[in-house]
């Protein structure tokens, strides 16, 4: 079967020096872009992250220090990462979470804005885990019958998740073949930033999840205690999430003003 399309969509995968958004970076990523009349272009480059990758994560998908010493940066790569996905949906294994937030703070330390307000993200294993609950190589045997032999190689990983998906739409009659639908179906809470600190409310409202004003709206918190704000900046959270807040800030100024 072929997903019905109506943009492209980037299914992809990161290896990185550990889980931290803010702290950790790529040093592997691999993208697989599909284009609706079924075209497919396959992008992977191994990434010197500039800070030494743990011994326990190199355990895990193979990449040691060595192995990225002469390979670019990911500020010499963002752009054309930037240009293949700009166009694009994203799709992923557990790509909400992770995948999504570390690629744009990566992207964002390179000067290269990068959102999600025009395109949508399917996380397959959001969908694997709401129907069977396991993991990739699992999800792999269970839908396409094949071995994950090269299970935490980007490259593996990101081919066996476009495949999942689309055995995943052929095994489900309640998956529609849509890219906003699996987009919905595959979200796990609405967030207005990646990483969850702020997420909408029934009304549609930006309020904190975490802290001292969780369940607040962020309008009211920063016209109360605009204080808030500045420590937010200055505090280690993900980049996009500073983003977020500066925009909404900017709003509120700006309706003021009006």
């Amino acid at each position: 079967m072929t997903l019905n399309l109506n943009k492209p969509i980037c299914f992809f995968d990161l290896e990185t020096t550990g889980v931290n958004i803010t702290s950790d970076r790529i040093v592997e990523i691999s993208i697989l872009k599909i284009h609706p009349n079924g075209k497919e272009e396959s992008y992977t480059r191994r990434v010197n992250p500039t800070i030494p990758i743990p011994a326990e994560v190199t355990k895990v998908h193979g990449i040691s220090d060595s192995d990225v010493a002469d390979k670019p940066t990911f500020n010499e790569l963002a752009k054309e990462v930037y240009n293949l996905v700009k166009d694009s949906d994203l799709g992923g294994f557990n790509s909400n979470r992770f995948d999504i937030p570390l690629l744009a703070e990566e992207m964002l330390r390179a000067q290269v804005d990068f959102d999600m307000k025009n395109r949508v993200a399917v996380d397959v294993q959001v969908i694997f885990h709401k129907m069977e609950q396991r993991t990739l190589g699992a999800a792999y045997k269970f839908y396409c019958d094949k071995n994950l032999d090269d299970a935490h190689s980007a490259e593996a990983d990101t081919r066996a998740t476009y495949e999942v998906l689309k055995a995943q739409i052929e095994r489900y009659d309640e998956l529609e073949n849509d890219t906003k639908f699996l987009a919905e179906f595959s979200s796990r809470k609405q967030f207005a930033d990646f990483a969850g600190f702020i997420i909408y409310n029934k009304d549609g409202d930006e309020c904190f999840s975490f802290g001292k004003h969780k369940g607040k709206t962020v309008l009211e918190v920063l016209d109360k205690e605009p204080g808030y704000f500045g420590w937010l900046l200055d505090a280690d959270f993900p980049l996009y999430t500073k983003k977020v807040l500066t925009a909404i800030k900017l709003r509120a100024l700006n309706n003021k003003l009006n």
